[in-house]
């Protein structure tokens, strides 16, 4: 038996010890667990809808809403939940939402972004730095964006939390919507367990130079008794050139400029202003220079698994061509995507998917059904979208990408979970959307619009499976050379699901015409102002502005267009219209086709398009018929002479009353609905 008279003070330090060996074993164990559930991911993103209160002063709310576009920050008290939190950031967020919401004061709720750390700094709420709520303009179903993102992360994609809020001002009703985690610090934690790197939101730029001429003449092409009138173009059998492998194409609005395409130019950080302008945190030099540096071996395929994250990209893009989203980085438009950079190596992260379904340039439900898996784009070539391109090109990234979709067609579809996770949202948010102040569509339209949804994925994910199977055709090319096997989607009305202007009724649907689909342009005929015959005026008085700017849109031109109504996006899309985007143009090659003609290399849903009933071509039969337009330069104007003035006016004003004409047809062969807007 051992005794000491020290045997207490040993047993004591011995005790002492071991208790704060374990602490810190607790406290290392949990401040090093990456997988743990952060608290705001339990009290703000679970299961149940939350409830927002802002307490802020009358004056400065209604001069957020009076000046929505400026986007300028309030500070407000918040109430999550119950939870207050004192003195945050409140500032209005989105582009269509907020300019259509702007147009009509009473038209709906604006989207809103959260910012805790705003004035008070090192505040959060419950963890999170900022999150934002999406009003629901352009999305009758209430739940595109949830469903993308539910994809996603099933796909195994980092994807920002998600939930639905119902908002209160000063206690009065605001609007529902959905809550998103912002891409912040936060979120960096909860995902990689570190803030390293850098995020970089990438947007596209406007006032964009360009043909106007062209683009109008294309416009009268590609109209029911349009006439190819240009000579000597080698143009497809459905009126447009082809660009075969070529890099050609827009490669977004203002070609490579800006680089959201990722399209690397040279070393100069000025010339990729739609990644870095838009930095979440403050990169230096040298944090923008990994990311060209990136950039310049992704456009060359050379150590591709050292400068991009191969598989999370590969994960991505898998699930953004399932739910085809066109106002995105695989259409024209390059942008709604974030880049994260760490150490050199960059990959892609999700967002903006009100517009996804069809929402956006897909024409046809036939031609959404079917978008191709291996040639995922619009209004682009492969060539232009190098971070997809790049690694579809090599063999084993490919076979891996099919693998990604075969998971997401068995497992998210097939297996039922779609439809499961459609009608278990039904059930939490159904109360709230009959009782949503804000509304953009009448409760009738939301549920109508669910059963459509439902339709369209299972349609979708059929003809996935048929392409990964190699019973339907793969590509643009393949699709537009032989539709046969292509899945029929023709009764299905996709403006059932909302469009982009917000409503239901006349968006970008599938209104035939004897010789064509109208639906099929970008925007659809109602799609791009609501379908009002007021808004043809808008319209019109749209493109005299342009007009008078000469192709190059000033501060004063751009603030004129907005106070008409029009959208940050169909300012761009005029820009790039003038950029000849009807007929292409060449930034790194010659003036490439558009999606959904037949012979055409890219996807789309233009008259003569892919699928979905109303292909057609030219009333003569023949879109390479000689004609005694002129030939013009694919360069933008520098300058005019009368007799080009003369022209340009004669196009134009063939070209608004067709569209007068079209929009006369629409207005009366198609019943109004009465929305519910806010008071």
């Amino acid at each position: 038996m051992i005794t000491s008279k020290h045997m207490p003070k040993m047993i004591v330090i011995m005790v002492s010890f071991c208790l704060l060996a374990c602490g810190f074993i607790v406290y290392a164990a949990s401040a090093f667990d990456t997988t743990r559930i952060p608290e705001y991911q339990k009290k703000m993103f679970g299961d149940e809808v939350v409830t927002i209160d802002i307490q802020v002063d009358a004056a400065e709310w209604q001069g957020l809403l009076d000046n929505a576009l400026a986007k300028e920050w309030i500070n407000a008290d918040l109430v999550i939940n119950g939870q207050r939190f004192s003195t945050i950031g409140i500032r209005t967020k989105g582009n269509s939402s907020l300019s259509t919401g702007a147009r009509g004061a009473d038209d709906g709720n604006y989207s809103l972004q959260f910012k805790a750390n705003k004035y008070v700094k090192g505040q959060s709420f419950f963890g999170l730095d900022t999150f934002c709520i999406n009003n629901m303009m352009g999305d009758a179903t209430y739940m595109k964006d949830y469903i993308a993102y539910d994809m996603m992360n099933y796909i195994g994609v980092d994807t920002p939390l998600t939930n639905f809020a119902n908002i209160t001002v000063n206690g009065e009703d605001y609007g529902f919507g959905l809550m998103l985690e912002r891409y912040d610090q936060s979120f960096l934690d909860r995902i990689y367990g570190t803030s390293e790197g850098q995020l970089y939101n990438v947007k596209i730029g406007m006032g964009m130079r360009g043909d106007f001429e062209d683009m109008w003449q294309d416009v009268e092409n590609i109209m029911p008794g349009g006439e190819n009138r240009r000579q000597g173009d080698d143009r497809q059998p459905g009126g447009v050139r082809d660009l075969g492998n070529r890099g050609g194409g827009m490669g977004g609005f203002g070609g490579s400029g800006g680089a959201g395409s990722l399209v690397y130019t040279d070393d100069n950080i000025s010339s990729y202003t739609a990644i870095f302008n838009n930095a979440v945190f403050n990169p230096s030099d040298s944090d923008k220079r990994r990311v060209i540096i990136a950039l310049e071996n992704l456009n060359a395929g050379t150590d591709l698994e050292r400068y991009i994250d191969v598989d999370a990209v590969l994960r991505y893009f898998a699930a953004h061509t399932v739910v085809v989203n066109l106002d995105s980085y695989t259409s024209n438009m390059a942008q709604n995507y974030y880049i994260y950079e760490r150490g050199g190596k960059i990959t892609i992260l999700p967002w903006d998917y009100n517009l996804s379904f069809g929402g956006f340039q897909s024409g046809t439900a036939s031609s959404t059904v079917n978008f191709p898996i291996d040639t995922p784009v619009s209004g682009v070539s492969m060539e232009d979208r190098p971070l997809l391109n790049m690694l579809l090109e090599v063999d084993e990234y490919r076979e891996r990408y099919h693998g990604y979709l075969w998971e997401i067609v068995e497992g998210y579809f097939e297996s039922g979970l779609f439809e499961n996770t459609v009608t278990a949202i039904d059930a939490r948010i159904n109360e709230y959307v009959k009782n949503d102040a804000g509304a953009y569509h009448t409760y009738e339209q939301y549920e109508a619009s669910l059963p459509v949804f439902i339709e369209l994925g299972r349609l979708r994910a059929e003809s996935i499976k048929g392409q990964l199977e190699g019973t339907i055709p793969s590509t643009s090319s393949e699709q537009n050379a032989n539709n046969s096997a292509l899945v029929d989607a023709s009764h299905i009305n996709l403006s059932a699901l909302g469009s982009m202007m917000g409503g239901g009724g006349m968006g970008r649907g599938d209104f035939n015409t004897p010789d064509g689909n109208f639906g099929g342009m970008p925007g659809g005929m109602g799609g791009m102002f609501g379908g009002d015959m007021t808004d043809i005026n808008v319209m019109m008085e749209a493109m005299q502005i342009i007009m008078n700017a000469g192709g190059e849109l000033t501060n004063e031109d751009l603030a004129a267009l907005l106070e008409l109504g029009l959208t940050e996006e169909q300012i761009e899309m005029f820009s790039s219209m003038q950029n000849g985007f009807l007929g292409g143009m060449g930034g790194r090659g010659d003036r490439g086709n558009i999606g959904g003609f037949p012979g055409g290399d890219r996807q789309g849903g233009f008259p003569g398009g892919d699928t979905g009933g109303g292909q057609s071509n030219p009333p003569n039969g023949n879109a390479d018929a000689p004609s005694q337009g002129m030939n013009r330069p694919s360069e933008g104007m520098t300058g005019t002479t009368p007799q080009s003035n003369d022209i340009t006016g004669y196009v134009i004003l063939i070209a608004i009353l067709i569209l007068l004409l079209a929009g006369a047809i629409l207005f009366i062969a198609k019943p109004r609905k009465k929305l519910v807007l806010s008071s």
